[in-house]
């Protein structure tokens, strides 16, 4: 054991008798690390918290298994008290001996004290899953000065000389470890509970641009970067409203990809004769395609998604537009992304690439760009274009957002940000594609720009106080 991690050992046995009083002190501020948390899980998962210390974070954490490892056995010997039904371990997470992988691993502010971080990320690869979540959370270098004089006076405990980290530090460990970062976050100005106060200064203040660069608390979400690509199915979901002229050319122009590809029209209460063209086509190449089709029970594009998922049986789920403005020759692209493992859900970007002279108008465009610097604060991740009609994920994590959708409720006619505030919702990386937006060559657009732009208007604040100030 090399003398800086038996320093860190001597530490915590002698903190072990006052920790329970010290976590009392600064309950508000350790139990706003376990509910940030808590928003990405959900009950089905498993976790493994590194450095558990008594285990006050694991135990309120969600989660159908709880496994919490620490190296200090007097740390151990308090949690396995305290909390008889969670599972702790006496262990170095540098010589990890669990053969169990886990769905979420967490490293609550102790990355600070590891001898060699690079060496810890790297062991906790043997109990790691492709679709396993990182969550690691420390102090910003910003506040070393303010801690050290708070142990000096007396109000913090004092602790071992630690590292101190930058985002970058950290990300490149992680990089070098074999994770992908994909999300840093910000949070806590104020660390103890003071009524009123600390609510304004944290829940308000504190989650807006520049104030949220002063938090205390860095969090950063990576998960294990995958190489090898392998092949799924995939099942393309078409809705459909008043698109007759483009039903056949929806399917021809699909290119063969992956494992098997299912195609599933919806069509949504048209005017005009799409639902007998939909059936004609399904007819016509019934012997070429795995075709589905159905009408929508309710009314927008959004529940017309949902009715063709619930249909759906293909490994990843995908939407393309059947006015065909997003090119469907693009859909590889799409496919060759996830099953990559370059990202977990995939959004088309209309705004990278320059678009056809009519595909969307002037007002559209500088519309489209306020969403996406407005989303991009919201998520916390760069989300260049909201709108796009195509987007991909796993049907797994499909289902998962399905049964959780109560958080955010049914709520989207579009069916956009039910996929997207859900993925965020998920822990999800969400990746940009870019794509060249073309013209219509059929139709009119379904879209109206001050009806819809104000429903998008309603979606922002939505958002804002469902993920940016819960």
């Amino acid at each position: 054991m090399s003398d800086r991690k038996q320093d860190f050992l001597n530490h915590f046995e002698k903190l072990a008798p006052f920790y329970t009083s010290y976590k009392k002190r600064f309950a508000y501020y350790w139990k706003d690390i376990a509910n940030y948390i808590n928003y990405f899980m959900t009950e089905e998962q498993s976790v493994l918290d590194v450095g558990c210390g008594a285990g006050d974070t694991l135990a309120q954490l969600k989660g159908s298994r709880k496994v919490g490892i620490d190296i200090s056995p007097a740390m151990i010997k308090i949690a396995q008290n305290k909390y008889p039904d969670i599972e702790f371990l006496e262990m170095d997470a540098e010589n990890i001996l669990l053969e169990e992988k886990f769905d979420v691993i967490v490293l609550s502010n102790v990355i600070g004290y590891f001898d060699n971080i690079q060496d810890i990320f790297t062991a906790l690869k043997k109990v790691c899953k492709a679709d396993t979540r990182i969550i690691i959370s420390y102090y910003n270098q910003l506040w070393e000065p303010f801690l050290r004089f708070g142990e000096t006076i007396g109000i913090k405990k004092k602790s071992p000389r630690q590292n101190w980290l930058s985002i970058r530090d950290v990300r490149n460990l992680l990089y070098l470890s074999g994770y992908d970062t994909y999300r840093v976050a910000r949070r806590i100005l104020f660390p103890v509970n003071i009524p009123l106060i600390s609510f304004i200064i944290n829940k308000i203040i504190g989650r807006l641009p520049l104030f949220n660069s002063l938090s205390l608390n860095y969090f950063v979400f990576a998960r294990p970067l995958t190489v090898k690509e392998e092949e799924y199915s995939t099942s393309v979901v078409i809705p459909a409203r008043n698109e007759s002229g483009n039903i056949e050319n929806a399917i021809l122009r699909i290119p063969d990809f992956g494992k098997h590809l299912e195609i599933i029209f919806i069509e949504g209460n048209s005017t005009d004769d799409t639902w007998e063209t939909i059936q004609k086509i399904q007819e016509k190449y019934k012997d070429r395609y795995d075709i589905k089709i159905a009408q929508q029970d309710g009314k927008g594009k959004g529940d017309a998604v949902r009715k063709g998922y619930a249909m759906a049986s293909g490994d990843i789920l995908m939407i393309l537009d059947a006015d065909l403005t997003v090119p469907p020759e693009d859909l590889p692209k799409f496919y060759h992304a996830l099953a990559s493992r370059k990202g977990d859900f995939i959004n088309g970007s209309r705004l990278v690439y320059p678009m056809d002279k009519k595909a969307m108008r002037p007002l559209n465009i500088l519309g489209n760009k306020f969403f996406s610097m407005a989303f991009s604060w919201i998520l916390e991740q760069p989300i260049k274009d909201t709108l796009c009609g195509t987007k991909v994920m796993f049907r797994k994590d499909y289902e998962r957002l399905a049964r959780n959708r109560k958080f955010f409720g049914e709520f989207d006619p579009f069916g956009d940000f039910d996929l997207i505030f859900g993925a965020y919702k998920l822990n999800l990386k969400i990746v940009d594609l870019p794509i060249r937006y073309r013209e219509r060559t059929y139709g009119d657009t379904n879209i109206s720009r001050f009806r819809h732009g104000f429903i998008l208007l309603r979606m922002v604040f939505f958002a804002i106080g469902k993920i940016k100030f819960w």
